[in-house]
């Protein structure tokens, strides 16, 4: 009995002693519906970043590849087209528009295979040779960089193994293909530079 006692008593205080408590969590203003302070405290986190994509991840490699080689094929006069160097170690090296047709004909190589479709032949021996003024170059040029930039898109982590079979750059994965790709217009925008210089012409990308 005494100890039942004793825990009433205690009982007891524990509610006289929360009272007070209890009272001013009654009397505190309730926020008001439109004040949502849920949604209000979310809205200051940091939005999460969504990861890239490796197509998008390779994509901004290929279009700046595409954009500084675009730019120096345009920056040389159509009458220099033709033009080879001669002084030095330069015997039999391609003219700036061989240069030009030769990389647009390997993108369409590349990617064509990477597509299991033929591609195109003898882009190493100048082909195709029918392709030759300035501006025809620069279409070709173009639009080789457009077809690029459609297989790329189609670049996932699911597909990026599959094997590629070809001529050009094979045997070969896609995304090796897509690395080659990069790396042989970087190679050949190099060579361009050094036409450009040697006809006194500053590349765009240094201006």
């Amino acid at each position: 009995m005494k100890r039942f006692a004793h825990l009433i008593s205690f009982t007891i205080f524990i509610i006289l002693a929360a009272a007070p408590l209890l009272a001013q969590q009654s009397n505190a203003p309730k926020p008001s519906v439109q004040q949502k302070p849920a949604q209000q405290a979310t809205a200051h986190q940091t939005p999460v970043a969504k990861k890239p994509t490796l197509a998008a991840a390779v994509m901004v490699h290929w279009k700046f590849s595409a954009g500084e080689f675009i730019g120096a094929a345009d920056a040389m006069p159509e009458d220099k087209y033709n033009f080879a160097p001669t002084n030095g170690e330069f015997k039999g090296v391609r003219t700036f528009a061989e240069q030009v047709r030769h990389v647009a004909c390997a993108n369409f190589a590349f990617f064509k295979e990477m597509e299991k479709l033929p591609p195109p032949p003898d882009c190493e021996k100048g082909e195709p040779a029918n392709i030759k003024t300035k501006a025809d170059l620069m279409k070709y040029l173009g639009e080789s960089f457009a077809y690029g930039e459609t297989v790329i898109g189609k670049i996932n982590p699911v597909n990026m193994l599959d094997p590629v079979e070809g001529r050009y750059a094979g045997p070969n994965t896609k995304i090796g293909m897509c690395i080659t790709a990069i790396w042989h217009v970087t190679d050949h925008y190099g060579q361009l530079i050094e036409y450009l210089r040697m006809n006194g012409i500053v590349p765009p990308a240094s201006r």
